[in-house]
């Protein structure tokens, strides 16, 4: 029990360094999260100091502790009203985008690997689902202190989250898949997507509203943020281990449905609520980024930088013709402009949910340290690249 709250506060303590190496030295948050971890990780090694946190004990942390918190977040802050003028792009890049993204890079990291053996399809699809994740986290702090368009923002901050939504379920088919040791695909398969998929999003909603009725006839915010907490992670629990259902996909549709019921009701206040809200994302999203520092290894760059190589080369093509065919599709309903298109191709980082994925692969796959390396290179590329030359972009905003 010492051991375990020791890990906790050593964690915790590396975030708040990491804050402060942010504050002092004006980096992205994230970035400086995961410098932090990274020097302690290589600090500890020569010491001859151990955290005791493996790639094999994340995956219950990671799954069932950060990942509901980042997910609820995320969904509580998107605006109803914006979201349901933006519903069809939103859904298009979330769905057939992040499809043919995970296609895409699949069959480039899968070709250019070269490895059928060591690396064949089933790995090129898992590394292309976490991939295909997107975390704009940078770019929205850039929108918004730039005071880009609010449907902008919206658009940014709804496809990542039905995109992160679609990757995880579509990670954890695969994931089963090749811990059965693969075969063909059947039509019961489809099936089970489409009940995980639709029964996580009709669980949560179900939830979210008796939540929001709990919250009403209570009023008042403490509960309610208590209220919430609870809801996040029992949507996410009974899910996955009750009902074999998304708990991604629960956990976004009860604080979806929350949300906009809560609006209604006059005695809760939703000010005081995105306030909490926003310091448990930090504290999770920090969290995160120090565990990644601490797992990475220099040997990930010496024996495995061909593979990330090609691994950036893939994420940024899949991303470019994903979001330029969405457009082209979209372009007789709701057409996007090839300035907005630019910014979802740049803007499109890969963070927190792909740290998540990655961490959270079981050791006994033969495969498992190549993707997670691969996935640490984009995330690398996109933090210290494409995060901080975005703004250049920015500057040239048009409207669509």
């Amino acid at each position: 029990m010492l051991t375990t709250l020791g890990q906790v506060l050593s964690l915790v303590t590396l975030a708040l360094a990491g804050l402060v190496v942010a504050k002092a030295f004006r980096l992205e948050s994230t970035l400086a999260c995961l410098l932090v971890g990274f020097v302690a990780g290589q600090g500890l090694g020569v010491f001859s100091l151990d955290t005791g946190i493996r790639a094999h004990n994340l995956k219950d942390l990671v799954f069932f502790i950060v990942l509901p918190v980042l997910i609820f977040e995320a969904a509580w802050h998107l605006k109803p009203e914006q979201l349901r003028q933006w519903l069809a792009p939103v859904l298009t890049l979330a769905t057939l985008g992040m499809v043919i993204n995970m296609l895409i890079i699949g069959a480039l990291t899968y070709w250019g690997l070269g490895h059928p053996q060591g690396f064949p399809w089933l790995a090129a699809l898992l590394t292309g689902a976490i991939l295909a994740a997107t975390d704009p986290v940078a770019v929205i702090s850039q929108l918004k202190s730039q005071r880009a368009p609010e449907a902008l923002t919206t658009l940014f901050e709804g496809e990542s989250l039905f995109n992160d939504a679609s990757a995880v379920v579509l990670f954890s088919l695969l994931l089963g898949f090749a811990l059965r040791g693969g075969g063909s695909v059947a039509v019961s398969d489809l099936v089970t997507f489409l009940k995980v998929f639709f029964g996580g999003l009709a669980l949560g909603a179900l939830l979210g509203w008796l939540a929001a009725i709990v919250c009403g006839f209570l009023g008042r915010p403490d509960v309610t943020m208590l209220i919430m907490v609870t809801l996040a992670f029992s949507s996410f629990y009974l899910a996955e281990h009750g009902l074999h259902l998304s708990g991604i996909l629960a956990v976004m549709a009860s604080a979806l449905v929350l949300r906009w019921r809560l609006k209604e009701t006059t005695n809760v206040s939703l000010e005081s609520i995105m306030l909490g809200w926003s310091w448990l994302g930090l504290t999770f999203m920090s969290l995160l980024f120090v565990i990644m520092g601490l797992v990475i290894t220099l040997e990930m760059f010496s024996e495995r930088w061909l593979a990330m190589a090609i691994a950036i080369v893939a994420a940024l093509t899949g991303r470019l013709v994903a979001v330029a065919g969405c457009a082209l599709l979209l372009k007789p309903v709701q057409p996007l402009s090839l300035a907005w298109q630019g910014l979802l191709v740049w803007g499109g980082l890969r963070g927190a949910i792909a740290i998540a994925l990655v961490l959270s692969l079981p050791t006994e796959l033969p495969y498992w340290w190549t993707i997670q390396s691969m996935v640490f290179g984009v995330v690398l590329f996109s933090l210290l690249i494409q995060g901080t030359t975005n703004g250049l972009l920015l500057r040239k905003l048009k409207q669509p």
